[in-house]
């Protein structure tokens, strides 16, 4: 089977790799699932993007909450909008600014997925 290819957006990349290697681990398989057309049981709709395929995978470590938000609604990748360490105790919404984020980076996926398939000059 032919896995989808991971298009990281801004800094997800690098934030992801600064989280410790049991999240890596957790977020890496999620995202090996999402690859294959299937969603990892961790994996739930993002509050806000109902339609939008905007998924997040959360995982706790040492009393850290870690977040990764993806979305596979776009044909043919995964585009991973953003990453980061939850650190507000209150709640479990999402900070506004993270969502206004992602709202963002969600657009520039949009951009780039209908520049991959305009045909090249």
């Amino acid at each position: 089977m032919k896995l989808k290819p991971v298009i990281w957006l801004g800094s997800t990349q690098k934030i992801t790799r600064g989280f410790p290697r049991s999240v890596r681990q957790v977020i890496g398989y999620a995202l090996e699932v999402a690859q294959a057309g299937n969603r990892h049981p961790d994996a739930k709709p993002l509050q806000g993007f109902q339609g939008a395929g905007v998924l997040e995978v959360t995982e706790d470590n040492d009393g850290n909450a870690y977040r990764l938000v993806y979305t596979v609604r776009l044909e043919g990748q995964v585009y991973v909008l953003h990453a980061f360490q939850k650190k507000s105790k209150k709640g479990v919404r999402t900070p506004k600014r993270d969502i206004e984020l992602i709202k963002k980076r969600l657009r520039d996926a949009k951009q780039i997925q209908r520049e991959l398939e305009s045909p090249h000059e």
